[in-house]
């Protein structure tokens, strides 16, 4: 690096080392170079940036311009009738030159040189014809960047603006976002919910025939959809037991491990299917499976174990039956199942079912919350498991109908799809296989979480799009930077440092890597997920005495 050019000599030099000045003369007579390209590999390289030359661009009026240089801004490179436009990754002294920097940047598209400007325009990602070195280079600015992220008649929404422009509008591609799955993430507090709601309520104007469903497990989006969607609760779910499929009705009704849990299994396998069997629309399917969403009765399916451990000779062998007769008498007993295990739930409602969550008579409400914030923990993964895998069967059984693609949407994503165990829980199981093939039957999978290093990698990685916002633990930070694609590296650095409900964006939804500040949503729209003000509520006092009297009794009531 020690034949570097120095201060002042930078024109001369570039004009001595190529005298038929190829590039030059191919370049806009308007603005002035900022540098040149020193290094071209693959897809990266390294360019020569003029110290001074930066320095005068910081009073300009195009913030884009005045922050030319900085890590993670673009730069754009002529090569022939192309412009290339390259991130900065890094950004360092060279060596023996104070006036003088060193960039690394990755090249991440190019659009065409407009003849009588030279702007750019007809913007695309990927590079087709690489620059020689010697190449100069020039500020992005913000009307390139518009070109950069015009929609060219492509369906997108629109949610924010691009950093540090403040007109630049920053937009999704739909069908690229939707297509290939998204993931937003984000630490506690930096606007994660927000920033969901937002995204949603964009897609849910954009398309009000949409069909949306939100697992919201704290049950915060409720007030935020009222007059987009439909809110589903344990008051209202009525979600049948019968839709379980044998894999779900094991995580339920068996409570043995080991040796013990195989042999439970056989016997529930066996009398589930001979409840099913006995139901109408059993007795009419030639080839019944034990996952068939069949309706039986809950107590036939007492019966027929009462039926099977009568014909055991000796007392011992009657324990496996004991357990599941015992535990399916506690969950009809339970009023907190009731939502899943009522006896008012025997009917064929299968079509109606599926029709109100899955918004298929939405009347221009898109969308249906599910909160489960008041399903008893022990069988929410299961509730979860079941609503998932029927977005899912339902894609697939549906394939020779008019297709209806559904979004799926899972709040606190890692409790589901944990890292290491994934494969574990029938939830697990469902949504790992809709990452992975739920594009090729019309399945979208949106996971938002606050600790992607606790997501199962192999989930995070089939999202197309990721969109981080501010995390504060290292290992997020290099749990995202290992799923980010190479031209976003020079925003990773950026992570920690994001303001609230700024993100930065990268993948098949956005046309290039983007810092984001998100729109600001009406009040009405947001979700209920703000952090108490401790320095107010503390200030308040008096009606202790009841309130903690309608606690106590909601309490025992389990919401009653």
């Amino acid at each position: 690096m020690n034949d570097i050019v120095g201060q002042g000599e930078f024109r001369t030099a570039l004009a001595a080392a190529f005298p038929d000045g190829p590039q030059a003369a191919a370049a806009p007579t308007g603005p002035e170079p900022l540098g040149y390209v020193l290094e071209i590999a693959g897809g990266q390289g390294e360019l020569v940036l003029d110290s001074p030359s930066l320095a005068a661009l910081a009073g300009h009026p195009d913030p884009l311009v005045a922050t030319a240089g900085q890590v993670g801004g673009q730069l754009k490179v002529r090569a022939g009738a192309m412009w290339l436009v390259a991130t900065v990754r890094t950004v360092r002294l060279a060596r023996g030159q104070a006036d003088q920097v060193i960039a690394a940047i990755d090249f991440i598209g190019e659009g065409e040189v407009e003849r009588l400007t030279g702007h750019l325009h007809h913007f695309r990602r990927g590079v087709t014809a690489f620059p020689l070195p010697g190449a100069e280079v020039f500020a992005v600015t913000g009307a390139d960047l518009e070109q950069v992220h015009a929609a060219s008649g492509r369906a997108a929404i629109a949610i924010g603006t691009v950093h540090p422009t403040r007109d630049v509008r920053a937009s999704l591609y739909v069908d690229s976002l939707l297509g290939k799955h998204f993931a937003l993430l984000g630490s506690t507090g930096t606007g994660k919910s927000t920033a969901a709601a937002l995204i949603l309520h964009r897609l849910c104007r954009l398309a009000p025939q949409a069909h949306v469903v939100m697992i919201d497990p704290h049950g915060e989006y409720g007030a935020a959809f009222a007059d987009e969607g439909a809110l589903f609760d344990v008051s209202n779910l009525q979600m049948p037991y019968w839709l379980m499929n044998f894999e779900e009705h094991c995580e339920v009704l068996l409570t043995s491990a080991g040796p013990e849990r195989q042999v439970d299994a056989d016997i529930l396998a066996k009398c589930l299917l001979a409840a099913r069997g006995k139901s109408r629309l059993g007795q009419e399917i030639a080839r019944l499976t034990v996952d068939a969403p069949i309706p039986y009765l809950l107590s036939d399916l007492t019966q027929i174990l009462q039926q099977e451990m009568g014909k055991m000779d000796r007392a011992g062998d009657t324990a496996p039956y004991l357990r599941l007769k015992n535990k399916l008498d506690e969950l009809k007993a339970d009023p907190r199942y009731g939502f899943m295990f009522s006896g008012m739930l025997v009917a064929d409602t299968m079509a109606a079912f599926v029709q109100r969550i899955f918004r298929f008579c939405g009347d221009g409400k898109p969308i249906s919350i599910i909160d489960v914030s008041g399903v008893p923990s022990e069988i929410t993964a299961v509730v979860v498991a079941v609503l998932s895998r029927m977005v899912f069967d339902f894609a697939i059984w549906s394939r020779a109908e008019p297709q209806r693609p559904i979004l799926l949407v899972c709040e606190e994503a890692h409790r589901y799809v944990p890292a290491g165990r994934e494969e574990r829980t029938a939830v697990g199981r469902i949504l790992g296989r809709i990452a992975k093939e739920g594009r090729k039957y019309g399945v979208s999978l949106g996971l938002v979480t606050q600790r992607p290093s606790d997501l199962a990698e192999g989930v995070l990685s089939q999202c197309g799009t990721i969109i981080s916002m501010r995390l504060n633990n290292e290992r997020d930070q290099a749990f995202v930077r290992a799923a980010m694609p190479e031209g976003a590296r020079g925003f990773l650095d950026a992570l920690p440092a994001l303001r609230n409900r700024e993100a930065i964006v990268c993948g098949e939804g956005v046309a290039i890597p983007i810092r984001v500040a998100f729109d600001t949503l009406e009040e009405g729209k947001r979700p209920a997920s703000d952090d108490p003000v401790f320095s107010a509520l503390w200030r308040e006092g008096g009606g202790e005495e009841q309130i903690v009297a309608r606690t106590i009794q909601r309490w025992r009531g389990q919401g009653r």
